[in-house]
């Protein structure tokens, strides 16, 4: 009898076990499952994270260089951006576009280089014939009144004038010749641009091209009002100079410098 309770027991002791085995068993299924989707939801946050990080690094390319990084992409599989989302930024139209913008860019900044470059020689030549034509003017009032040596000390500035005003001239002309190319290449830029559908572009140059021309017409017309002074002078000192020679008798002719004589 007494073995017989012993042996129930030891049954017992074992179905108890077992079950407990069983359950233990469960739990470690159930916590692998869940380690194993806590994985997966791990690679699905990785390949987002990646897919938007490539996308924002392509953001910042320029776009030409974004289209052979997304074709690289769709050709690798890794992080792939879709190429129909960018489709329409990277067709020949869109880019022969943005690139009729860079020429006018480049047009304009042309342009305003040789425009002030032009503008600041015109109002040097300018301040020349001015400074040249007080010049003259003292030399006509002073005429029979000065020396031999004072007289040849002002031929020598007004000498020394004339040749930077023809310095001046010729910078002038220098830099006119880059100004018109400027305007003959913003011209063409902006017909580039309007053919190419760049509207603002063509009409921000255009504009710049108004500005320039009215600028330096503004200017040149100064210069003009200055050299047309410079010859009213010149006839002046003509005049003066006649008349002081008629004034003299004939044997002091020999003793008039030959300043007074010249008709530049």
């Amino acid at each position: 009898m007494q073995a017989f309770r012993n042996c129930s027991f030891c049954a017992g002791g074992n179905l108890l076990k077992g079950r407990t085995d069983f359950l233990l068993a469960r739990r470690n299924m159930a916590a692998l499952r869940l380690s194993a989707a806590c994985v997966q939801l791990l690679k699905d946050k990785a390949t987002v994270l990646c897919s938007s990080s490539l996308h924002q690094r392509l953001m910042r390319m320029p776009k030409v260089s974004r289209s052979s990084a997304v074709a690289f992409s769709v050709t690798s599989g890794l992080c792939a951006v879709p190429f129909t989302q960018q489709g329409e930024n990277l067709s020949h139209e869109s880019l022969i576009r943005r690139a009729s913008c860079l020429v006018t860019d480049s047009a304009n900044t042309y342009l305003s280089q040789t425009t002030l470059a032009l503008v600041d020689a015109l109002t040097q030549y300018a301040k020349a014939l001015h400074t040249l034509i007080a010049l003259q003017k003292r030399y006509i009032t002073s005429i029979g009144k000065l020396t031999p040596a004072e007289e040849d000390r002002i031929w020598q500035v007004i000498i020394g004038q004339r040749v930077e005003v023809g310095d001046r001239h010729d910078e002038c002309n220098r830099f006119e010749s880059n100004w018109i190319n400027a305007i003959h290449i913003c011209e063409l830029s902006a017909e580039a641009a309007y053919n190419s559908g760049a509207e603002h572009a063509r009409t921000a140059t255009q504009t710049n091209l108004q500005v320039a021309q009215s600028k330096v017409e503004e200017v040149r017309k100064i210069s003009k009002d200055a050299e047309k002074k410079l010859a009213e002078t010149k006839a002046e000192e003509i005049q003066r100079m006649a008349e002081y020679a008629s004034s003299i008798d004939k044997p002091d002719m020999e003793n008039v410098p030959e300043a007074y004589l010249r008709e530049d």
